[in-house]
Order: structure tokens, then sequence, then C-alpha cells
């Protein structure tokens, strides 16, 4: 199990102690925390807390990638394991982690994904609209892509490959969302990530705005850089074999996210009723609108219902058209051209 940290002396000792207390047998795992560039105590309380500690200084190759590429090589290297885990260094896994992903490998796959969710759901209501957009982005979709055997993709936290595939696939993402880069270059590979249900990796979310933002603003920018760059590709990859994961992983970058598709609904709905009210359009138009509608909502219902928030969720969502601004406020700064690490708020 790896632990990509840099500067987590608030939050690593927790992590640590999560991993090694998993029900697997003690001597078929080790916990290997990767102190990328640290500044502070990260290194001694992960040894203290029982972690192998790997400490990584390049200053000119910042991020998570770097951090990841460096401890896949030395375990390829050194020979440690079969397969290799990954957990941020500010969550808690469940106890059914290394098993979960053991009977996956043992039934053929060579990457996995347990589900990802949010340790501090009811933190604040940023939190809690995170954790039903999550739900919908994580569970919905990852649970129909497992059974038409697409890809789930990787989501940066929770996620396991077996050695043998990461020989055959280098890890070489280092984009600022070196997850989704590296989930769909699997995929160019010919290889599907599969989705584990029953076992989850919860991470902590930041709950001030400021930090909020810097952290969005990251995620977004580096998805729509993957947007331009890996789109083609996918659908020329598509077309050639053809594949339907390939297929599949082109149009979940085309999807925007959740909040950008609910403005784009809620726009199209708009429209559909003035030009049908004014301009004498076919009344079809507000059948498409409602189905639109419809859909959503199902979809985000579905998710609230998954995120086990019960009504103070369903209440929350009300915020969902404040949020949506903000997001939109967003896109119009300037996005991050290279990794910054999430601000940690005090436990």
């Amino acid at each position: 199990m790896i632990v990509p940290a840099h500067d987590e002396a608030l939050v690593i000792e927790r992590t640590v102690a999560s991993l090694v207390k998993l029900d697997w047998p003690g001597e078929r795992r080790r916990v290997i925390v990767i102190a990328d560039n640290c500044q502070d105590a990260t290194a001694q309380l992960a040894r203290a807390a029982g972690a192998t500690v790997l400490e990584r200084h390049d200053p000119q190759r910042r991020g998570k990638g770097y951090a990841l590429e460096f401890a896949f090589r030395a375990s390829l290297d050194q020979g440690w394991a079969d397969a290799v885990a990954v957990v941020d260094a500010d969550s808690e896994v469940s106890p059914n982690l290394l098993e979960a992903f053991a009977c996956r490998i043992e039934r053929g796959e060579r990457a996995v994904q347990a589900h990802y969710g949010i340790l501090n759901p009811h933190a604040s209501w940023r939190t809690q609209l995170l954790s039903i957009a999550m739900a919908a982005f994580h569970v919905v979709r990852s649970r129909a892509r497992e059974r038409l055997a697409l890809s789930c993709g990787i989501r940066g936290n929770g996620w396991c490959l077996a050695s043998e595939l990461l020989r055959k696939v280098p890890y070489r993402a280092f984009s600022l969302a070196e997850d989704l880069e590296y989930g769909i270059e699997l995929g160019l590979a010919g290889y599907r990530v599969a989705y584990a249900d029953e076992a989850r990796a919860d991470g902590e979310m930041v709950t001030s705005e400021r930090i909020a933002r810097k952290q969005r603003q990251r995620w977004e920018g580096g998805r729509f850089e993957l947007v331009a760059t890996r789109t083609w590709p996918l659908l020329r990859e598509a077309a050639r074999r053809p594949s339907a994961v390939c297929l599949d992983l082109a149009l979940d970058l085309l999807l925007l996210p959740l909040s950008y598709v609910a403005l784009n609904v809620a726009a199209f709905a708009a429209l559909a009723v003035a030009a049908t009210g004014r301009l004498g359009a076919d009344p079809a138009w507000l059948w498409v609108a409602a189905a639109c509608c419809a859909g959503l909502l199902a979809h985000v219902l579905r998710a609230w219902q998954l995120s086990g928030l019960g009504l103070r969720g369903l209440l929350t969502l009300v915020r969902v058209p404040g949020f949506v601004l903000w997001k939109l406020a967003l896109l119009a700064r300037r996005r991050p051209q290279q990794w910054v690490r999430t601000e940690r708020e005090k436990l």
C-alpha cells in the first residue's frame, strides 16, 4: 500500500493507523509512505505509526504523479509485491479493502477501484453537496459500468494495480488530473478498471471556500486539459478495435461535471418554454425538456439516497443554484498550470 504524502503531518498518523488495521495478514502487506519534498514531520510521524517511509527530494518534479512514479518504480525494481494499492494521505479505509482487491485480481482483473467516499460529510453544506455529487459520480455510474464490463476509471484514492500490469503500462501520469490520465492510458492499452463496491477509501474534504476554490480549479483545470488532449485518441482507438471501454472513456471525458449539466438542463428547459409560448415552436420540445429534467432529478435523488445523508442532505440541495453560480465564477478565473497541494484543515 502506497501513500503519497507532501507535508501531511496533520493527518498521516490517522491514515497509517487505518491501513495497519486492515483485515489482511500482516506478513503479506506493507505500508509505504512516500514523504515527497516534505518540510514538516510527516516522515517521522509515519514511521512511528508503523509505516516504511521513503523520502523523496526533487523540487523541480513536484506533485502526486511524480511521487507515485517514484514508489511504483521502487516496488517493481525491488520486487516488493504482486500488487500495489494507492491511498491518499488524508484517508481512512474499510477493513476489507485488500480482500476486495485480491478477489478481483484472482478473478482476472488487473486494475481495481474501490468506492471513493467522504470522511467528513456532515462538516458543512459544501461537504454534503460533494457527498451527493460523488455518490452520483463514483457509485451510480461506476455500478453501471461494472455491470456493462466497462472501466470505472482511476479516481485517485483507493485503487489497485497488479504489478504485471504496471510493467506493461508504466505510470507516467503527471498532469493536474493524474488519476484520470492514467485510467485513460490503461483503457488505450486495452485494460479496464473494475469497481469494488463493497470496499471504500474515504478522504477528508475541505470546508473553507478559499481552499475549496483552489482545489476545484486544479481538478477541473486538469480535466479540461485531458478533454483537449485525450478525447480524439480514445475515439480513434474505439473505432479501430472496436472498443466499448475506449468509447465510454471518451464520452465520460466529454460529459461536464454534474453542476454544469444541471445548468445546461435548466437553460434548455427555459428556452423550450420561451420558444413554445412566444414563438409557437413545436410542443415536443417541452416534452424533451421535461424528460431531461426528470432524468437529472432521478440521477440526483438516487445519489442522495446512496449518500446516506438523510433529510439534512435533501434540504442541502436547495443550495445547488448558488453552488452552480460559484462554479461558473471559477471558470472565469485563471486555472493553475502546475500542481499545488491542498491545504489541510486542523482535525
